[in-house]
């Protein structure tokens, strides 16, 4: 797929990788819906990236509002080529604590967010791309998911977040299967530790000594390291239905 021309959506797009990867796509020639709940942070990133970007309040829960805003989106660049999906939550809670019993609506929120989310994103974008001209190999649009390598080695605390990231890597492979007749890649991407807004409870010397777990190199990811990975991904039409972790070799410990 190529990225200069092409129409993209990205969740979570006001902060953290999500922003890295708006700007990495509107670096390379893309237009760029950023969808997010914060309209502060999404307003002002549309307006520093100028007329290639809108911004849509988007809460990826609500399936209307995720309609809306793809259909924003193409009324405003004619299509939709690109869908990445970076929105999520990491809320712990061990399921038996001192302070009683999981909630379950935490757990159904962690869920909501994440894994359904993802997939709203998923079918009312790819919708859209079926309408795409289909290039050269076929392929009329690429989707890229935000796992995790708690989808692997969940942590204790991390019952919901697991979940949800391991339901985004048990889809990507049928989803892709299914996506194959319509020319569309499904793509995910499973990161390690990386230095995003959710680290901003960190002190410098809890994130140090998080370095110190990473074999190499020993320190946090950057948001723009997971972007670019996310341009190699939309570039390269061998990746599909697969998930790429990008962890410097991490495996997490029980704690």
């Amino acid at each position: 797929m190529e990225i200069r021309g092409s129409a993209a959506v990205v969740t979570g797009g006001a902060s953290g990788l999500g922003e890295a990867g708006v700007r990495q796509l509107v670096k390379d020639g893309a237009r760029v819906a950023i969808l997010d709940m914060d309209e502060e942070r999404g307003k002002r990133l549309a307006a520093e990236l100028g007329s290639s970007t809108i911004f849509c309040k988007t809460d990826v829960t609500d399936d209307a509002s995720v309609q809306a805003a793809i259909n924003k989106a193409v009324d405003a660049f004619g299509a939709i080529h690109i869908a990445l999906n970076c929105a999520g939550i990491a809320t712990p809670a061990k399921i038996i604590s001192k302070k009683g019993l999981i909630p379950i609506e935490l757990f159904n929120k962690v869920i909501q967010v994440n894994l359904v989310g993802t997939l709203s994103v998923i079918k009312n974008a790819a919708e859209k791309m079926l309408n795409n001209v289909p290039n050269a190999d076929g392929e009329k649009g690429v989707v890229i998911n935000t796992a995790s390598v708690a989808a692997f080695e969940g942590q204790i605390g991390q019952a919901a977040y697991s979940a949800s990231k391991g339901g985004i890597v048990g889809m990507t492979l049928p989803i892709a299967r299914e996506f194959a007749d319509y020319g569309i890649r499904v793509v995910s991407i499973a990161p390690g530790l990386m230095d995003t807004p959710m680290m901003a409870g960190f002190s410098e010397q809890a994130k140090q000594a998080l370095a110190q777990m990473i074999p190499f190199p020993k320190r946090l990811g950057r948001p723009s390291e997971y972007a670019a990975t996310v341009k190699h991904l939309i570039e390269n039409p061998l990746f599909n239905g697969t998930t790429i972790r990008l962890d410097q070799a991490i495996r997490m410990g029980a704690k």
